[in-house]
């Protein structure tokens, strides 16, 4: 699944390609993509005559400002964006073309099928789901420690399915969550109500880190990610424990380790990150 730093490189890739590009009307091929509103042909109505102006990101989310509306798109596990001319021979798992009046299309692919679009009218696209319950990312100016903090002492649930957890904190998936305990120290089924205030600072700290890494590096390729402009991520190269189980940790030499943690596959260093 795209995580913060392959949605922020898909964000700063697709503004050079659809900025100022207004929508002469949309295609949907799988209906169940469009989630708000629910008649398809009401949002192929909305979006018709919309002028690109900017697209933003909360946490995974993707959100594109248009002249009256606003569309969020959540890519989930496979979803991606391309820009080609209106021409050009549509590819396989092409589910929204959006065509433009210029003569390309922006379209958007999905393997799985589980991406989500949204369309809500500007100015309210925080106040309802999917965004209402997303929690500031490590990355935005909003981010409080405090509340975060908060969040995390109150909790009994191990550390590893806390930064999971959207509404506690955005943009942290199953890869980034992982190097950021490795960075921190913190052994994943580490029960948020142990952690101290230092170690809640030392995990904020090494997600900021990380993920900025991450971001300069233009994410991470593990399957399928590509940006909008068909390049791959670097970030793998420089991953510390995830998907490096039984090789030698970088910092200790020690053989990382591969467990399950709320049924997803998460990787730790025994000797950097001992249990409490």
């Amino acid at each position: 699944m795209p995580e913060l730093p392959e949605v922020e490189t898909i964000r700063k890739t697709l503004r050079e390609l659809v900025i100022g590009k207004t929508i002469d009307s949309v295609e949907v091929h799988w209906a169940k993509i469009i989630q708000e509103p629910d008649d398809i042909v009401q949002f192929q109505q909305l979006a018709q005559g919309q002028t690109i102006h900017d697209i933003r990101r909360k946490g995974k989310f993707l959100l594109f400002d248009l002249d009256e509306h606003v569309l969020i798109s959540h890519l989930r596990m496979e979803g991606k964006y391309g820009v080609f001319p209106n021409e050009e021979e549509i590819a396989l798992h092409t589910h929204v073309i959006f065509r433009m009046t210029d003569g390309t299309d922006l379209r958007y692919q999905d393997v799985r099928k589980f991406g989500t679009m949204h369309l809500y009218k500007k100015g309210t696209e925080l106040e309802q789901k999917p965004l209402l319950l997303v929690a500031a990312d490590p990355l935005e100016p909003e981010f409080s420690y405090s509340l975060f903090r908060e969040k995390v002492q109150r909790s009994n649930r191990n550390i590893k399915n806390i930064l999971l957890d959207q509404s506690v904190i955005a943009g942290l998936g199953n890869i980034y969550v992982d190097e950021t305990l490795f960075l921190a120290g913190i052994h994943p089924l580490t029960k948020g109500a142990q952690l101290s205030d230092q170690q809640i600072l030392l995990i904020q700290e090494a997600a900021v880190t990380t993920l900025q890494d991450a971001v300069k590096q233009g994410g991470t390729t593990i399957r399928s990610y590509v940006n909008s402009q068909g390049q791959i991520g670097m970030f793998q190269q420089k991953l510390h424990v995830y998907g490096q189980n039984n090789k030698a940790c970088t910092a200790c030499g020690d053989m990382i380790m591969k467990i399950k943690v709320g049924g997803r596959g998460t990787h730790y260093c025994p000797s950097c990150q001992p249990i409490l």
